[in-house]
């Protein structure tokens, strides 16, 4: 049994996509970050970052932080959506990582000054344009490809989470990119997929 701390963010759901897409048997604890309780001392120990999300294995006692890091212990538990070959695991492993260095950060801060009443222009405007940059590198490397490192991987569970924002972000040059468009829509359509995005605190 696999314990995840989970919140309603991108970086909460790639995890549970990984879970229900692995077939793990696991349970949630949501962490409303909102309330502040991760920064709970139970959840420090476990999170000393503070930050959703995190799991606890019981079955191997090992406890993680860090989505990224999350997901290569899962795939590697499982045995899935890692690929077959040194080639395959170091393309999934390279997008991985992009997802966790760029996609992710950039989209997080492009949302937050956008949603500043008091506006930044600079701030805004500098990761929208890197978080439109991001998008047409994912979209010419799914040209031709139906996910982002060929087969089905922990890739495009990192990457969907963040680029399913899309359509709230408000522009176009993001809903403009065809080949990204279509990706998302494979990947919700997948049911594993679709019953972690509906999942929630209830």
């Amino acid at each position: 049994m696999i314990t995840a701390y989970l919140w309603t963010t991108p970086n909460g759901y790639k995890v549970a996509i990984a879970l229900e897409e692995m077939g793990l048997d696991y349970k949630i604890t949501w962490v409303n970050i909102g309330a502040g309780e991760q920064h709970a001392p139970d959840y420090l120990r476990i999170s000393p970052n503070a930050k959703i999300p995190a799991i606890v294995d019981h079955h191997t006692g090992i406890s993680l932080m860090e989505s990224g890091a999350i997901l290569q212990y899962l795939a590697e538990k499982s045995g899935k959506f890692v690929g077959e070959t040194a080639q395959d695991r170091w393309a999934v492993t390279q997008w991985l990582h992009w997802q966790m260095g760029g996609l992710g950060p950039m989209m997080g801060q492009a949302n937050h000054f956008r949603g500043l009443k008091e506006k930044v222009p600079y701030g805004e405007t500098r990761y929208r344009n890197e978080t439109a940059r991001l998008f047409g590198v994912l979209d010419n490397q799914l040209e031709g490809r139906d996910y982002i490192a060929g087969d089905y991987s922990i890739a495009d569970m990192a990457a969907v989470a963040w680029a399913g924002m899309a359509p709230m972000m408000e522009d176009e040059r993001l809903t403009a990119c065809t080949n990204v468009m279509a990706w998302i829509e494979r990947n919700v359509a997948r049911p594993a997929t679709a019953r972690a995005i509906a999942l929630s605190p209830g």
